[in-house]
């Protein structure tokens, strides 16, 4: 299967660790980096390429000796002391600087942002080579460690835990520890005036004045994680926040561990709820169960959309019957033009994407029945945790499950979409 995004990433080696020490000038928008990366070699290697957007590089090392580099077209090319053989490990330190530009792509500017007062990361699906150097694929995931540099009036929040805060003189240093395996368009650091504070257990991190909404708009936070502990499994990292900026954002962003909303999402009425939902199952699947390739989307959107019917049946609003019905009739008014398991990288974040995915999750739930469904989704999250995940894989899963190839291959791999399923299920009431 063709790559969507052919000038990112190298499937040569992998990258285990990744240790970024930034600091940033909020007032400029200047970024002055040392990433240490630990790769393993798949091949033998004379020569190692990383993405890296527009900023200067003042040096490269590696395994502590200075080497020769190339740096353009968002491509850092370092030539490598000797050969490195299949099996073995080097640690490439890279010295940078400049302004974070985003990564331009069908979808706007993609990475490192300004806001009116700071600044955040949006990374899906290509935005990460606009703050670090990394081997940009989905189904390359490591650990982290991401130690920020600022001005000390504002809050920095990043992947992982907050394992030390540092004062010095007119700058504070955050350092942060991921050591769940993360895709790097999945690393993210969020800068702003926020205020913190807790709900159901997750962190919420948000301008003073909306205090009041947000805590109202994400109340039922904790409920909404018991469900889909109960569903998925248990949590699968060691926290979860919720960043809301003092901007405006199209949509909210995900993030490993956090999710990254605008005050147009937050109205004190709970309007935007259903996306709170999608955002957290993201940490599931997206987060945990990361897609090996772009073209399995619908395993990360489908599912997370899926969840927002599932949270609304818990919660008393309409069961996933009525949300199926609904977006089968409009699904079926629009355009058959691509098949959900390779929908082409501009249909990547289609609305038929999400939805044809979430339906075809909910055919599956008909065919199989909730206990056996539900035992097999848990199942999925559970064995695949911190991994990443191919269609194949889950078609192979369900068959363990229920006999479900042809109803997977008319959803996943046919462009017409399947007629609705009859009959009508009762409230799911639980698993």
């Amino acid at each position: 299967m063709t790559s969507y995004f052919p000038g990112h990433g190298d499937h040569r080696y992998a990258v285990e660790h990744y240790d970024l020490s930034l600091n940033y000038r909020i007032a400029a928008n200047r970024l002055d980096g040392t990433a240490r990366l630990t790769v393993t070699a798949a091949e033998p290697l004379g020569e190692l390429v990383l993405d890296l957007g527009h900023f200067r590089v003042s040096g490269v090392s590696v395994d502590g000796r200075a080497v020769r580099h190339t740096h353009g077209q968002g491509k850092l090319r370092l030539a490598l002391p000797g050969p490195v053989a299949a099996g073995a490990r080097a640690v490439v330190e890279v010295r940078y600087a400049g302004s974070p530009v985003p990564v331009r792509s069908p979808w706007g500017g993609l990475g490192w942002e300004e806001l009116s007062d700071g600044a955040l990361v949006a990374g899906q699906p290509i935005g990460a080579p606009s703050w670090f150097p990394c081997n940009d694929r989905p189904d390359d995931k490591a650990s982290y460690r991401i130690s920020v540099t600022t001005a000390p009036a504002y809050q920095v929040i990043a992947n992982g835990v907050l394992t030390a805060r540092r004062r010095a003189a007119g700058t504070t240093t955050w350092v942060y520890e991921q050591a769940e395996p993360m895709a790097t368009y999945l690393a993210s650091v969020q800068i702003g005036r926020y205020q913190l504070s807790e709900t159901g257990g997750t962190r919420l991190a948000h301008p003073a004045r909306l205090a009041a909404r947000v805590r109202h708009d994400f109340g039922r936070q904790g409920e909404m994680m018991a469900l889909f502990g109960e569903l998925f499994g248990p949590y699968p990292f060691s926290g979860y926040t919720v960043v809301v900026t003092d901007d405006d954002l199209d949509i909210p962003v995900e993030a490993q561990g956090m999710s990254i909303f605008g005050r147009n999402h937050v109205d004190g009425a709970r309007g935007c709820e259903r996306l709170v939902a999608h955002e957290l199952a993201h940490q599931w699947f997206g987060n945990s169960l990361t897609v090996a390739r772009w073209s399995d989307i619908w395993l990360q959107e489908g599912f997370a959309t899926y969840a927002e019917w599932l949270w609304s049946e818990r919660s008393g609003g309409p069961p996933a019957d009525e949300h199926a019905l609904r977006w089968h009739r409009r699904l079926a008014a629009l355009p058959q033009e691509f098949a959900l398991a390779d929908p082409g990288p501009a249909a990547l974040f289609d609305d038929r994407v999400y939805k044809r995915g979430a339906l075809t999750l909910h055919a599956l739930r008909r065919a199989a029945g909730d206990q056996v469904f539900f035992t097999l989704l848990r199942s999925w999250a559970e064995g695949r945790r911190h991994g990443s995940v191919t269609t194949e894989e889950f078609a192979a899963h369900a068959e363990r499950y229920v006999p479900a190839g042809a109803l997977l291959t008319a959803w996943l791999r046919d462009r017409p979409l399947p007629p609705a399923s009859g009959g009508t299920l009762s409230r799911w009431r639980g698993a």
